[in-house]
């Protein structure tokens, strides 16, 4: 996955597409991550203590990494991602404007 978190992306398909947002949790291993404010659902939940009442919570849920594509910082459109060497160092690079990606 070449996408981690705090990375600004935006989504490419799904009911979501066309938002933009930041990373806030990556799951490697399920292929999907977390974005703030995208693919927002509506949860109910329980009370918890006897005097406390129940109530609706908005929660982001994971969306696939597959329909999200990082924001080139550029030119501020989507964009793939290459990984290259420099000085020993792993660095991704956007492939459109060959802008460093990241730190």
């Amino acid at each position: 996955m070449k996408i981690k978190k705090g990375d600004s992306v935006i989504v490419t398909a799904g009911k979501n597409k066309g938002k933009t947002g930041v990373i806030a949790r990556a799951f490697p291993l399920l292929g999907k991550v977390l974005i703030d404010g995208v693919n927002v659902v509506k949860r109910h939940q329980k009370a918890r203590r006897g005097g406390a009442k129940g109530q609706v919570i908005e929660k982001a849920m994971p969306i696939n990494v597959s329909n999200v594509m990082i924001v080139d910082p550029k030119s501020g459109k989507p964009t793939r991602v290459t990984i290259l060497r420099e000085e020993g160092k792993r660095v991704r690079v956007g492939t459109k404007s060959k802008a460093v990606i990241g730190k």
